[in-house]
């Protein structure tokens, strides 16, 4: 195709605000795909030209006008990713309304929480399980007019709830052009905290059309990318990286059916872009190396060789390394592993942007030399969310890159990461006393994480929270000892504990398949609770930690641990809807066992 490297590039000086860009979109591309999405009801995939999406924001938008709400409600959304969730924003922006997005499996606590302190009067969710949450909810709820279910609630009893499609117009008028002032405030994003309430994260329109305009000229981007979007848009990274930038660079996005159908999905849309998180490469990574357990012992040599020549190529290709005789044997070794690999993910991914949280150095190390191009960044809710990337020319997949444009970032205090930038949010919602505490007064946000800035690029070190101070005073920053430990299939999760202690210890959630191997090997009932226990076991898992930790500093070994079968989630309240571990609760959890490590200590 003639037209197939195309790039039509939106700038936000031209449009002005969030509504705007589609309004240009749609003139610029209005036969163009715009979204994919599966009908389950048809059970097939269908399609979405801009034009089309044009039609359906205009039916939204007549539909939330009847409502009776005023400029500045606040209007709630709690659905998977999907057209309609689309539709709903850009009608409640057209109408000048603010959108919160709510995570589609968040505890009803916490939605109440928000639906109380945001004052909802609006609110689309998807289904009948999310009435369920509503109901539990339900003395928050007082503000709220209208309930919109996208289908049927048929045990619900409440006048105010209505089914999309009786909801929904037929038509709506065109439509039109937005005049707001830029800086008007668009959404109020909830940061699901490891700690006490979620914080209202207030962001202006222009706020994040900048940062998905400075997001994307960190690279190349075309009007035939694909994008796969699959991490939630209740996630300002999704929401930004995922929805927004697309829209400015003319791209389509393919709404994945779950993560379940992930592997499958990358197979039938064949994405070219992917913003992920490492939860993600860590699941293949350790799909790819209980594969290779159950091979020849050649076939691991293989895939190591493989790895390795092409992570020579890749820094080759940086200017990093010199050519080698042994990148001749590249061609060989890609048709044999790499491609095969690279075929799994759909075969035309050219970029992987992994930002939520660190990714494994052996885990990027091992990607990039299959290939696949990886591109780490980092954010935060409250800078909209972007704050840096790796430029593909320049790549140090062991950093978060550099700033985007525009972004100020330095080092302060205790060696916390301090960020300026036009992403710098309008503030929290009804909490001037947090603002002030994470904005200074020459506008510098305070992040809250260590990190390094070498040569340009931010290297994140851990979390201010997080560091583990030991009695003896060494501190130890324990996440990268537990991206290392989670690289081993048999540890699904795990938390290191250790503040104010005399030793590091830890609490780590098993592979219910790895344990029993792990188990019978050593002629224990895997079904028995009190096998995990055994002090056969406690040393087998501290052995293989201290495998996976022997290229880190004398501090960090491990002299105690407890192993559990029963997951940390957001049900159960140990991790948020971001997917990150609430520590403090994790570690009331087991405070009697904590006791016991140290007893006697």
């Amino acid at each position: 195709m003639a037209d197939s490297r195309t790039q039509d590039i939106i700038s936000p000086e031209d449009v002005g605000n969030l509504h705007n860009l589609l309004l240009e979109r749609v003139r610029r591309s209005p036969d163009a795909l715009a979204y994919r999405c599966f009908n389950e009801k048809e059970n097939h995939w269908g399609d979405l030209s801009w034009r089309q999406v044009a039609d359906e924001v205009a039916r939204w938008k007549a539909a939330l006008a009847a409502e009776d709400l005023q400029t500045g409600d606040r209007v709630a959304v709690m659905a998977r990713n999907c057209p309609n969730w689309i539709m709903l924003e850009q009608a409640a922006l057209s109408l000048q309304l603010v959108l919160v997005p709510l995570y589609a499996n968040d505890r009803p606590d916490n939605i109440g929480y928000i639906m109380q302190n945001a004052g909802i009067k609006f609110i689309l969710i998807e289904n009948e399980a999310h009435w369920q949450v509503l109901g539990e909810a339900y003395n928050s709820m007082q503000n709220v007019q209208r309930i919109v279910s996208l289908t049927p609630c048929d045990n619900a009893h409440d006048t105010r709830l209505k089914q999309l499609d009786d909801w929904l117009p037929d038509n709506g008028p065109a439509l039109e052009k937005l005049d707001i002032a830029n800086d008007t405030l668009a959404t109020i994003v909830y940061t699901s905290g490891t700690t006490g309430h979620p914080k209202g994260v207030m962001l202006s329109h222009a706020n994040i059309l900048w940062n998905a305009d400075s997001a994307q000229r960190c690279d190349h981007f075309y009007t035939d990318d694909m994008f796969l979007s699959f991490l939630p848009l209740s996630h300002m990274f999704e929401r930004t990286a995922g929805y927004y930038m697309p829209m400015l660079v003319g791209a389509s996005i393919s709404f994945s059916r779950s993560i379940e159908h992930l592997a499958e999905d990358m197979l039938i849309i064949r994405p070219t872009i992917l913003v992920t998180v490492p939860r993600i490469f860590e699941r293949v990574y350790n799909k790819i190396q209980l594969q290779l357990a159950e091979k020849p012992a050649f076939a691991a040599k293989l895939f190591k060789k493989t790895v390795a020549v092409g992570w020579q190529r890749f820094l080759i290709s940086q200017g990093r390394a010199n050519w080698s005789a042994s990148q001749l044997l590249w061609p060989l070794l890609d048709a044999l592993v790499a491609k095969k690999i690279r075929a799994k993910l759909g075969g035309r991914l050219r970029l992987a942007v992994s930002g939520g949280a660190p990714l494994s150095n052996d885990i990027a190390r091992t990607f990039i030399g299959l290939g696949i191009t990886i591109s780490q960044g980092y954010g935060m809710t409250e800078l909209s969310p972007v704050v840096s990337t790796n430029r593909l020319d320049d790549n140090d997949p062991f950093s978060v890159g550099q700033p985007l444009p525009e972004v100020e970032a330095r080092i302060g205090d205790n060696g916390e990461l301090l960020v300026r930038s036009p992403g710098v949010m309008l503030g929290y919602y009804k909490n001037e006393a947090a603002t002030a505490e994470i904005i200074d007064a020459d506008g510098w946000l305070h992040t809250g994480d260590v990190a390094d800035i070498r040569e340009g690029r931010i290297y994140i070190t851990g979390r201010l929270k997080d560091i583990i101070v030991l009695s003896n005073g060494e501190k130890i920053p324990p996440a990268d000892m537990e991206l290392a430990i989670s690289t081993d299939p048999l540890f699904e999760q795990v938390m290191i504990i250790g503040e104010g202690r005399p030793f590091l210890s830890a609490i780590v959630v098993l592979d219910k398949a790895r344990w029993t191997q792990l188990a019978n090997s050593l002629s224990l009932d895997p079904e028995k609770a009190d096998s995990l226990d055994d002090e056969q076991v406690k040393q087998a898992l501290l052995e293989r930690i201290a495998e996976k930790l022997a290229g880190f500093p004398g501090y960090a070994k491990l002299y105690a641990i407890k192993a559990t079968l029963e997951p940390w989630t957001i049900e159960n309240g140990l991790m948020t809807p971001t997917m990150k571990i609430k520590r403090a609760r994790i570690e009331d959890h087991f405070q009697n066992i904590i006791a016991d490590f140290y007893a006697g200590h």
